[in-house]
C-alpha cells in the first residue's frame, strides 16, 4: 500500500509551523494578492513570509506548494507571472496551477519547478490529464471531489505514474470545483479571477426580531434564530424560499471527512490527501492534521483508524463522504 502524503493548508505563517508541528508531510499556501483561490483580508504571504516558510518547512522534512490557481485577466498576466518566478527562485517544491497560459509560462521559463495541475482545472479523465501532462510536464494532479472510490483507483492507474491528490477533509463546492460565477453577480468578486468568494468588504450581520440576519451586499443570504450559530455568507450555502419553505436549496453547511474510508482512498492508490481550510484558525488546521496523520499511520501499520470525533469543528456539525461513495446510486 502507498503511502499518501498529507498535505495541509496554511493561510498564515503561525498555520504553517502549527500543520508541520502536527504531522504534515507538506502545506499548501498563496501570495497575499489575486493570484490565489484565498484572497482574503489577513491571509496569505508576503515574499519574506514564504522564504521564511520554506526554510522553517524544510528544516523539518515538509515540503510547500504554493497555489497560484487563479485565472489572470485578459492582457495583464504579469502578476501571475511573478508569482510563478518568487516561488521558483525561493524555493518551493511545487506550484499548483490551473490555467494553461500559466502552465505553459512555467514550463518553458522555470523547466525544473514541478508542477501540479489544480482542482481549478477540473481534469478527471485520462485524455485531459495526459493532454496536461504531455503538454506541460504536470507530475501531479487534483482530482475534482465528484469521483467515487473504484472511479479514483481506475484513474490513479490509467495516469500513472502522474500523481493523483484527493481531498479528504473540509468544504465542498457545489460548482465546478470553486470556478464559481455567483459571488462576481452580487459583490463584482469571484474566486476564479480574484481569488475571494463573498469577500469581508461587502459582508454584514443584522440584528433582527429572531435573531441575526447575514447579508452579502444588498441582498440577504440567511437568518439565524437566537440560539443559532450565525454562519458565513455565501450564496451557494445560502437558505431560500421556495414552495412557501426556506431551506438550504443548493448546498447544506457540510464538511467531507473520510476518516472512515481512508482504507479503501489509500489502496486506490492515491499519491496524496489534502486538507482544504486555508481560512481556518492554527486549533481547526492543528486537530484535522493530528487525526488524519494518526489515521494514515494506523492503517499503514495495519491497525484500526483511531475513533476520532472531528464533529465539533465540521460545518453545521455535519460529516459526509461525498462522491467518494455516492451512496445515492
Amino acid at each position: 500500500m502507498k503511502r499518501p502524503e498529507l498535505i495541509c493548508p496554511a493561510g498564515t505563517p503561525a498555520a504553517l509551523e502549527s500543520t508541520i508541528r502536527a504531522g504534515a508531510d507538506a502545506v499548501y499556501l498563496g501570495f497575499r494578492d489575486e493570484t490565489n483561490a484565498r484572497n482574503f483580508p489577513g491571509l496569505n504571504f508576503s515574499r519574506k513570509e514564504l522564504k521564511e516558510g520554506i526554510s522553517f518547512a524544510h528544516n523539518n522534512g515538509a515540503k510547500v506548494l504554493v497555489a497560484i490557481n487563479t485565472f489572470p485577466k485578459s492582457g495583464e498576466p504579469e502578476l501571475w507571472y511573478r508569482a510563478v518566478d518568487d516561488a521558483a527562485n525561493l524555493g518551493a517544491d511545487a506550484v499548483i496551477l490551473a490555467d494553461i497560459g500559466l502552465l505553459d509560462y512555467a514550463n518553458r521559463v522555470h523547466p525544473n519547478l514541478r508542477l501540479h495541475l489544480s482542482v481549478q482545472a477540473a481534469a478527471s479523465n485520462p485524455i485531459a490529464i495526459g493532454y496536461y501532462t504531455d503538454r506541460f510536464g504536470i507530475k501531479r494532479v487534483v482530482l475534482p471531489r465528484v469521483l467515487t472510490v473504484p472511479e479514483i483507483a481506475a484513474l490513479s492507474s490509467a495516469v500513472d505514474p502522474v500523481e493523483t491528490e484527493v481531498f479528504v477533509f473540509g468544504g465542498l463546492c457545489v460548482m465546478t470545483e470553486g470556478r464559481c460565477a455567483l459571488s462576481s453577480y452580487v459583490t463584482g468578486r469571484s474566486p476564479n479571477m480574484n481569488g475571494v468568494c463573498s469577500p469581508a468588504s461587502h459582508v454584514r450581520y443584522v440584528e433582527t426580531a429572531h435573531g441575526i440576519a447575514s447579508r452579502l451586499g444588498d441582498f440577504t443570504i440567511n437568518e439565524f434564530s437566537k440560539s443559532e450559530p450565525a454562519g458565513y455568507p455565501t450564496l451557494c450555502k445560502g437558505r431560500f424560499v421556495a414552495r412557501g419553505n426556506a431551506s438550504y436549496l443548493f448546498e447544506e453547511p457540510t464538511s467531507l471527512n473520510t476518516l472512515s474510508i481512508l482504507p479503501d482512498l489509500m489502496n486506490a492508490g492515491v499519491s496524496a490527501f489534502k486538507i482544504e481550510g486555508r481560512q481556518r484558525g492554527r486549533a481547526y488546521v492543528a486537530a484535522v492534521v493530528e487525526a488524519f496523520r494518526a489515521g494514515i499511520d494506523a492503517v499503514i501499520a495495519g491497525h484500526s483508524i483511531p475513533d476520532i470525533d472531528l464533529a465539533h469543528i465540521t460545518e453545521g456539525g455535519r460529516q459526509t463522504t461525498g462522491a467518494y461513495e455516492k451512496k445515492w446510486r
